[in-house]
């Protein structure tokens, strides 16, 4: 049972940095010091993508749900096994990936707009 738990802490975990990497740049609006960590997790989250690294939460996962004597997550990994199909369609992935990467840009334009104002403002020229 605790491995159950274990499992299912992790998959809420990978979540949890899902989102952070698509929304996370919009935190760094309010706190400017988290852009550094968003950078890190976005380009990670990326990478994931791109180039095929394998995601450390994923095999965590798979190493708790063995302990606890459930199938491990299917080759094709965490986000087809929990999100395609089952939050948006697998027709919608491509749409669901561009709407990602537009969702850091955005955050990252502002969080550079915002930064550059800081700056007018705080050394006098408005």
């Amino acid at each position: 049972m605790p491995f159950r738990v274990l499992a299912d802490l992790i998959a809420v975990t990978h979540v949890a940095f899902i989102a952070y990497v698509v929304a996370g740049g919009f935190l760094a609006w309010r706190w400017p010091r988290t852009i550094g960590l968003h950078l890190l997790a976005a380009s990670w989250g990326f990478a994931t993508i791109l180039i095929g690294f394998d995601c450390p939460l994923t095999h965590a996962e798979n190493w708790a749900r063995r302990q606890a004597a459930l199938a491990e997550l299917p080759a094709s990994g965490f986000i087809d096994h929990y999100l395609t199909g089952v939050i948006y369609p697998d027709s919608a992935l491509g749409l669901i990936r561009a709407f990602a990467a537009a969702a850091v840009l955005v955050s990252w334009i502002g969080y550079v707009r915002l930064y550059q104002r800081h700056r007018r403002f705080s050394s006098g020229a408005v």
